[in-house]
């Protein structure tokens, strides 16, 4: 691997004086240029990025990872406006469709990423074990390829131009506190079941809390969508209604907008039953609360992000995206995801990058042979836990629908503001 910075045996010979070698370095200064460090201006939501995978990837490459962390909104709006004020995208995949028609991603060459091959066929064919997982919304399969190097339309099938390369993905349900509870709860629908009156929480995100409110909907039996993900206004209307009827009511504790909102909301016992992601609840537990993401009958809403490259992106900047990427699928970064409780998009080099005991855990759903600890050390889960969901197979191949942007967004996030206001 190329490395990016002067190395000691460079230096020393530089300070012997040889004046030949001294003139030839001058002469050439593209070549002195091409020798410097690189730095990527990284743009996405602070959920994926981290100060471990950076030092990381600087010791192994000797790239610098700048991180700017902005709102999903603002990197949306960035991409689409100012594709020159970063280098490497890192964007959900339902957002691809609000950015790709600004002509501002460029196709990233399959030939180049050295694992296309082993990315999971999540995202490539849409399956699990070979077998074809729920597709409503956004899934990744409809947005993964374009139909070339510059164009702002996705292909119906495997190009060798890819319009993200899939960094973190997950299956996400809702979190509940037995403990508080004291029965099952295996259905969406017990979201607005009064038993829990002044004790649920719904995500404050409108593209995402709607496809909440419409998995309980359908678990109730209410309505059958042909697509979750994109619905007609009067489906949005339909929906809404029942969020508003169940508001009225009373049934909400909180609209949580915030990680750590979540967190404090469940651990305090304010809410025992609301929207939840994964690494959530496990903040919850390591304060010694019980708490669950509870596997439900209907299935899971999925999420996924992904590396993107803008258009303006060329010469050593672009060389450098593309070894990071390579970088950070051959393993380190996917074992370090994985034990926070998200996926890899290469389960294979990240495998091989984890202990036993930890992948049977995380990803098989096998009891915890030893304490589970997290990346910085510190315990999570005890020996002899099992994962919630159980095994990787078990929780992605019963995914229902991914996040998505719907053609009635506008409308939608109305419709939601009328609501929060109700």
């Amino acid at each position: 691997m190329t490395e990016y910075k002067l190395t000691r045996r460079a230096a020393l010979r530089a300070a012997t004086g040889l004046v030949a070698a001294g003139v030839a370095a001058r002469l050439a200064a593209p070549a002195v240029h091409a020798q410097e460090p690189v730095v990527l201006r990284y743009l996405g939501t602070a959920v994926n990025q981290s100060a471990e995978i950076a030092a990381k990837a600087k010791q192994d490459l000797g790239i610098t990872i700048e991180y700017v962390p902005v709102t999903t909104d603002d990197v949306i709006r960035r991409a689409v406006t100012q594709p020159n004020t970063f280098d490497l995208l890192d964007l959900e995949y339902f957002s691809a469709k609000r950015v790709a028609p600004s002509g501002n991603l460029q196709g990233i060459e399959a030939r180049r990423i050295k694992e296309f091959n082993n990315i999971t066929p999540v995202f490539t064919r849409g399956e699990v074990g070979g077998r074809t997982i729920g597709d409503q919304g956004t899934a990744p399969k409809k947005v993964q390829f374009l139909t070339g190097r510059n164009s702002k339309e996705f292909a119906t099938s495997p190009t060798e131009w890819m319009s993200l390369i899939p960094n973190t993905y997950n299956a996400d349900t809702l979190g509940i506190r037995p403990d508080l509870i004291g029965r099952p709860i295996d259905s969406w629908a017990e979201l607005l079941n009064p038993q829990f009156k002044g004790k649920a929480s719904i995500l404050n995100i409108p593209s995402i809390g709607i496809m909440d409110a419409a998995m309980v909907v359908e678990a109730s039996g209410q309505y059958k969508y042909p697509d979750k993900g994109n619905m007609t206004r009067a489906e949005i209307d339909r929906t809404m209604a029942v969020l508003t009827d169940a508001k009225k009511a009373g049934q909400f504790r909180a609209f949580w907008s915030d990680f750590n909102e979540s967190v404090n909301l469940m651990a305090s016992g304010e809410t025992v039953i609301q929207s939840m992601w994964s690494p959530a609840v496990t903040k919850v537990r390591s304060q010694g609360v019980q708490c669950v993401y509870q596997p439900l009958k209907e299935g899971y809403r999925a999420w996924a992000s992904g590396f993107g490259m803008p258009r303006t992106l060329e010469g050593r900047k672009l060389d450098g995206a593309y070894e990071f990427i390579n970088w950070f699928l051959s393993g380190w970064a996917g074992a370090f995801l994985n034990r926070q409780g998200y996926y890899s998009a290469v389960l294979s080099t990240a495998q091989a990058n984890m202990e036993p005991y930890e992948w049977a855990y995380w990803m098989e759903g096998k009891p915890a042979a030893q304490d589970i600890k997290a990346p910085d050390g510190s315990l999570l889960e005890k020996a002899g836990t099992v994962r919630d969901g159980g095994s990787y197979e078990e929780r992605m191949g019963r995914v229902a629908c991914w996040n998505a942007v719907m053609d009635e967004n506008t409308y939608l996030i109305r419709k939601w503001n009328e609501f929060i206001a109700a």
